[in-house]
């Protein structure tokens, strides 16, 4: 489960980077973050964790968003090294490059795409990205 919240955690982190350079609505910014963690929290309970369980979960998961969240920064030209930093992150094996380059190459992709979108209509044509 925490592998599926990483993967979306990064495609969130882009989405704001995004956001936050191309606009500075922090209104939808703020909705999508509360959001996401909204529906994982209302997945955990929903799965059986009781209160304790989900605030040391939610803690957990808050700090690796922020992590990954910290490994963009607002210098669009240093993109290969964030999205390099990122895909660390994410798959921390060293012994299949393959599979990191396929990861590197999907998230320059996915990267370039929310930065050409329209300010106002990116998250409604988010959706249209296709690899």
């Amino acid at each position: 489960m925490e592998n599926r919240i990483i993967i979306i955690f990064a495609h969130l982190s882009i989405i704001l980077k995004c956001l936050k350079i191309n606009q500075n609505n922090k209104e939808i910014s703020q909705s999508l973050y509360d959001n996401v963690f909204h529906n994982i929290e209302n997945n955990l309970r929903e799965i059986g964790h009781g209160d304790v369980t989900v605030n040391k979960k939610m803690k957990q998961l808050n700090q690796i968003f922020h992590d990954l969240l910290i490994k963009f920064i607002d210098d669009r030209t240093k993109k290969k090294i964030e999205i390099k930093e990122m895909v660390k992150f994410l798959y921390m094996n060293d012994k299949n490059d393959e599979i990191s380059k396929k990861l590197h190459d999907y998230f320059t992709k996915y990267y370039d795409f929310c930065f050409d979108l329209i300010n106002k209509n990116m998250i409604k044509e988010i959706d249209k990205f296709r690899y």
